[in-house]
């Protein structure tokens, strides 16, 4: 199980950009939690990579996006692919000590729905404002958006930023923020939300299950739920019985609501 790591912020800073200085503590591994060093500060989450008119061609199937090394990530075109149609993107992030191919299980989904999936590691064990601020992550998660929007035909409206844990509260933050380019963000099992600046109105979905040890449901029930929902954002709660990990279920039902076929 992927571990994740718990800034100690109240409730509406949960949602909000609250970053006030937290306690350093040990690691932990693999089931474990984490809190990161005192936060610097949030940084700029903004993207500026947009979709457009493709000037090139995908590879068909999976693809290596040869960005960064050691760590890197992929690009998965289904086969129906068409050039001519504007075609749905999911974007994932893992959770913490995690890789891009975590995610490998869900290119079968992707094939399955016509979705082109890319799937991107953190420079580092997680995600950047976890451990300090929005920094290097979004440079490289705004060459690898770059990169597949000159090879790929994308659909404005069907652009999900997704993810689990650690991944989940990257995904929420970088999604509020860029809001006026994920149409849908997808957040399992998130522990919060920071973001320095919103845009647009993604419509939100959330999953949790009701006996997480890692990062206690609560946090989203009860919290960033509530919180976005004041705010007027579109949020759909999945609330299901098991721990912290994205049932074949609940990855089915989320992929059907980016789709517009679900509640």
């Amino acid at each position: 199980m992927i571990s994740s790591h718990v800034p100690d912020v109240s409730r509406r800073e949960f949602v909000r950009a609250g970053l006030a200085a937290l306690a350093a503590t040990a690691t932990v591994g693999c089931g474990g939690v984490t809190q990161p060093a005192a936060q610097q500060g949030p940084g700029s989450a903004r993207l500026s990579a947009r979709p457009g008119t493709p000037t090139g061609s995908p590879t068909l199937g999976e693809s290596p996006l040869g960005l960064g090394a050691p760590r890197d990530g992929w690009l998965y075109v289904p086969s129906t692919y068409d050039t001519q149609t504007p075609t749905p993107l999911l974007v994932l992030l893992h959770g913490a000590t995690g890789a891009a191919d975590n995610w490998l299980n869900y290119q079968a989904r992707g094939e399955a729905s016509g979705v082109i999936i890319l799937a991107i590691d953190s420079r580092d064990r997680t995600w950047d404002i976890i451990q300090t601020r929005f920094s290097h992550d979004i440079a490289f998660m705004d060459s690898a958006l770059g990169q597949t929007f000159g090879l790929c035909n994308i659909d404005p409206t069907r652009l999900a930023l997704g993810g689990f844990s650690d991944g989940a509260s990257y995904a929420l933050s970088v999604g509020l923020s860029n809001g006026d380019l994920f149409s849908h963000v997808v957040a399992f099992s998130p522990g919060f939300v920071i973001t320095p600046t919103r845009a647009g109105l993604p419509r939100v979905y959330i999953s949790h299950g009701d006996a997480d040890t890692i990062l206690p449901v609560n946090l989203s029930r009860d919290d960033i739920v509530p919180d976005l929902r004041a705010d007027g954002y579109d949020v759909t709660f999945d609330n299901f019985d098991g721990p912290h990990t994205v049932p074949p279920e609940v990855a089915d039902r989320a992929f059907e609501w980016l789709l517009g076929m679900g509640a």
